[in-house]
């Protein structure tokens, strides 16, 4: 029965390919979108035993314009069939969510089913109006980015990327209201109001953005009430040499305690004999964090987790990301989380090739290190120690 499951998985994949090319073939201009299969196996940990899976994603948006008004609509679909009922313990997400106010997302397959889990999510839904090139209302749900560095981005207060899910290729939309005003070319004002609903009740975010170029450096700040507490960042990225230099910063304000979190980094890019390299390297230190493993739990049913605000989980973390293109069709690359804290370690070796202009593939292995000894008073005793080793097949197909 479980392994049939995960046959019927790679069945299911196969419908959705054959079903988008024909989809393809008398596609308009105003739709797009991407299929995503990816069987993978891992290892047993202390907690769970090995098992096979296979995970896919559906999308399909909708982009159109009429005049000065314009919509998008994306839906999208991750199915998952599992062996065990258990997922991957790096971070590999369904619908990622974070408390939107309108209930355009949930699970199609029933509550009580082991193997099949099947989530659909309208991951953009908004209507724009630019009435001057200046000028642009947005409302509904959207995807917005406030991050000046790559993979830690604790001052994006909209629910930014998993950096150890390998398989988000679009950030999650939120439900708001954006106004963009261009002063000029090189300069934009941002305001954006957003209304959340998670468990812990309803709150409201508003938030104003500034952005500017000066000299070789882009230099951005916002401030306001971040789901009721008073809150401001700061962002800048340049370059010295040949190198990037990034950072980012937000201070907070819980009660009459003020916390703090940022992030720093440096990334290059450079040809060695002919093959393009890429090496990124940044430090988080987190406030909002754990310092000890005994408060992950804390972490857990913090409100922050619930509204989708960490990324990682330690106090002080540092994601090292290096690429190397072997030919324009296969690239090697390999990233590490390091939690500083606890001493656990993620490292991820992966393998991709350019099939074409519409297909990618991938293959890869997480590796999980650090404190595995569950207890009672530590039921994570690390952030990375219990992720078994995982290994992957993803093939994404555009259309």
């Amino acid at each position: 029965m479980s392994v049939r499951a995960v046959v019927v998985g790679l069945a299911f994949s196969c419908c959705c390919c054959a079903g988008s090319a024909r989809l393809f073939a008398q596609q308009p201009s105003w739709l797009s979108g991407y299929v995503l299969s990816v069987p993978l196996f891992s290892g047993a940990t202390p907690l769970t035993a090995s098992s096979a899976s296979n995970f896919n994603r559906f999308r399909v948006t909708i982009e159109e314009s009429v005049g000065d008004f314009s919509f998008e609509v994306a839906y999208e679909n991750a199915v998952s069939f599992r062996q065990h009922n258990t997922n991957p313990g790096f971070g590999l997400g369904g619908v990622q969510s974070g408390g939107e106010w309108f209930n355009l997302q949930g699970t199609i397959s029933p509550v009580t089913q082991e193997h099949t889990v099947w989530q659909h999510r309208f991951d953009r839904m908004n209507v724009s109006w630019r009435p001057t090139d200046n000028i642009d209302l947005r409302v509904g749900r959207q995807a917005i980015s406030w991050g000046t560095t790559l993979f830690l981005t604790p001052a994006d207060p909209f629910i930014p990327f998993v950096p150890a899910d390998p398989f988000r290729l679009f950030r999650a939309g939120v439900d708001a209201i954006r106004l963009r005003i261009y002063p000029s070319a090189l300069s934009s004002l941002d305001f954006v109001v957003r209304p959340t609903d998670t468990e812990m009740g309803e709150e409201v975010t508003a938030l104003a953005r500034g952005l500017t170029t000066w000299r070789n450096w882009e230099l951005s700040a916002w401030g306001g009430s971040l789901y009721g507490d008073v809150s401001g960042a700061v962002g800048a990225v340049g370059a010295i040499g040949s190198w990037a230099l990034r950072g980012e910063a937000v201070i907070r304000e819980y009660g009459e305690t003020l916390v703090g979190r940022g992030t720093i980094g440096v990334d290059r890019f450079f040809v060695v004999d002919g093959h393009d390299v890429s090496i990124q390297w940044e430090y988080q230190r987190d406030g909002l964090g754990a310092a000890v493993s005994e408060d992950y739990l804390r972490l857990l049913y913090s409100r922050a987790f619930q509204r989708g605000e960490f990324q990682v989980f330690g106090r002080d973390e540092t994601a090292v990301f290096g690429s190397f293109m072997i030919n324009p069709l296969w690239t090697v690359a390999g990233l590490t989380l390091w939690n500083l804290n606890d001493g656990s370690m993620l490292v991820a070796p992966t393998v991709a090739y350019s099939a074409g202009d519409e297909t990618a593939i991938s293959a890869g292995l997480y590796f999980g290190f650090g404190d595995d000894e569950v207890s009672s008073t530590r039921p994570l005793p690390s952030e990375y120690g219990l992720s078994g080793i995982t290994g992957f097949l993803s093939v994404s197909w555009f259309f």
